[in-house]
């Protein structure tokens, strides 16, 4: 059935947990309904303090203030900026070339919690922690286990909802290739001075399986709902914003939707403001492979996508957004 949603769905995790088969059950089936329209929810009881949000925005703050030449020495191009800090403006939404008006710090996994025996570790680069930020480490590490946590359950609810096993995704996002982004939307003290159509995150879709996103210092984010109309997106401080990314998409051949999104700029008089903002893209292994499930084919739905794996996806996506050469 179409629902055109007027603010994307509220649900509780605690309820797939819990233990009771008809909150679960129900749970599933809100998911999957919200999943194939809008492609967002707000879910809360995931596990991410309140102390703990307080503690990784007071540490990407302190970083974020640093001289741009010291924040510099942790840029690392020849990677695809995929671990440190990436400047302002280098990267541009899918199909423009103009520099989205941000800043941003990737972590991915640490490397000392991967055995030696998972051939996956050689795959990844070492984090780059700020010297100049002591307790930036713990509390990006920290905050990374707890969202990769709650993303392990939500996919085990999008499986059920698929009519997958319950564990579908579980080999796949062991030690996956996923990245906590945080990100400074820095203050413009004179918008004339830059590009007529450069915004804060020009309209995309994610390129992940799913994206966990803690709550913003401001308001900005917008999805585009089916019938055209952009409506804002506002969690509440004890909830994280979960949406599909294109890798699910893509598996499910769109019967999942990876919804597109925008931070818009504020008002004029507050250009001279910063937003902050940090998202948890979950990424599986590299080797997933990304095929259509054929549950998800038949002939009013035919296959939409080549069949790919999520690392040549996502090293495709990476030149498409600047970030790869």
């Amino acid at each position: 059935m179409e629902i055109l949603f007027d603010e994307i769905p509220s649900l509780d995790l605690a309820d797939f947990t819990s233990g009771n088969p008809e909150q679960k059950a129900a749970f599933v089936k809100k998911l999957g309904e919200a999943y194939q329209n809008i492609g967002f929810v707000a879910i809360k009881n995931h596990g991410l303090s309140k102390d703990l949000q307080d503690r990784l925005y007071g540490s990407i703050k302190s970083f974020f203030a640093l001289p741009d030449e010291v924040k510099s020495k942790y840029e690392k191009p020849e990677i695809g900026y995929q671990r440190g800090y990436t400047g302002k403006g280098k990267e541009h939404a899918k199909g423009r070339n103009t520099g989205d008006l941000k800043e941003f710090y990737h972590v991915g996994q640490e490397l000392a919690l991967i055995p030696d025996s998972d051939p996956i570790k050689s795959e990844y680069p070492a984090n780059l922690w700020p010297e100049e930020i002591p307790q930036f480490k713990q509390d990006a590490i920290e905050a990374y286990q707890t969202l990769e946590n709650a993303g392990k359950q939500m996919l085990r609810a999008i499986a059920l909802n698929l009519e997958l096993p319950e564990d579908y995704f579980e080999d796949k996002v062991a030690h996956g290739n996923s990245i906590l982004r945080q990100i400074h939307y820095f203050p413009i003290e004179n918008p004339d001075e830059v590009p007529a159509d450069a915004v804060r995150a020009a309209e995309h879709g994610d390129i992940n399986l799913i994206t966990l996103l803690m709550g913003a210092s401001a308001d900005g984010l917008q999805v585009l709902r089916k019938d055209g109309k952009w409506i804002p997106i506002t969690a509440l401080p004890d909830q994280l914003v979960v949406n599909v990314g294109d890798m699910l998409e893509r598996l499910t051949n769109k019967k999942l939707k990876s919804t597109i999104h925008r931070v818009v700029n504020p008002p004029r008089e507050l250009m001279h403001t910063s937003r902050y903002s940090i998202p948890f893209f979950m990424h599986p292994r590299s080797e997933m492979d990304l095929t259509c499930l054929e549950s998800c084919i038949d002939e009013s739905n035919p296959k939409q996508f080549t069949d790919a794996t999520a690392g040549e996806f996502l090293e495709e996506r990476l030149r498409e957004l600047g970030l790869r050469k």
